[in-house]
C-alpha cells in the first residue's frame, strides 16, 4: 500500500516536471539582432528652397554587419554616399553598403561616408526630428532593421 501511495504521489511530480522540460525544449527560438549601437545621429538643415540634405551617425556593432539600406519618409531618394579627394577634386559616389567590423566604430560624417537625402519633401530645420530606418545584413546574410531619429542641425562641413 505504501508503495502504491508513493507511486501515486510521485507520478504527478514526474508528469509535471516532464511537461516543463517539454515546453522549454519546444519553445520557439527568439530572433535576436546583433547588438548594434547607433549614436550621434543628425541631419543637415536644408537651405531655403533646397531639396537635399545628408544624415550622419556613428555605428558600432559587437558582430560584423553591413549597412545595406536607409529609408526615410521625408525624402524621395535615400542613398549611402562616400566623398573622397581625388587629384585635388572632391568626388562623391553612391555605395552599395557600409561594412561595420566587429567592435570598430564607423563614422558617417561630413566629408566622408554619409546618407544622402535627395528630393526632401519638406524643409529640415534646426531641432526637427527626422525618422530613419536602417537595414543591416549580418554575416549570416539575414537582414534586420533599426529605427533611429536624426536631429536637424546646422553644422560646418561638406556642402551638397
Amino acid at each position: 500500500m505504501t508503495k502504491l501511495l508513493s507511486a501515486i504521489c510521485v507520478a504527478p511530480l514526474t508528469v509535471s516536471a516532464l511537461s516543463v522540460f517539454a515546453s522549454v525544449a519546444f519553445a520557439e527560438p527568439k530572433k535576436v539582432a546583433p547588438p548594434v549601437t547607433i549614436s550621434n545621429v543628425w541631419a543637415k538643415t536644408t537651405v531655403p528652397g533646397g531639396a537635399v540634405s545628408a544624415a550622419y551617425m556613428q555605428i558600432n556593432s559587437a558582430k560584423p554587419v553591413r549597412l545595406i539600406k536607409v529609408d526615410t519618409a521625408i525624402a524621395d531618394i535615400v542613398e549611402i554616399h562616400d566623398m573622397k579627394m581625388n587629384d585635388g577634386v572632391m568626388e562623391m559616389k553612391a555605395l552599395d553598403a557600409v561594412d561595420v567590423p566587429a567592435n570598430k566604430l564607423v563614422e558617417l560624417k561630413p566629408g566622408g561616408m554619409h546618407v544622402m537625402l535627395i528630393k526632401v519633401r519638406r524643409p529640415i530645420n534646426k531641432g526637427d526630428k527626422i525618422p530613419l530606418t536602417l537595414t543591416f545584413e549580418g554575416a549570416d546574410k539575414k537582414s534586420f532593421t533599426m529605427n533611429v531619429e536624426a536631429n536637424g542641425q546646422e553644422r560646418n562641413g561638406a556642402h551638397h
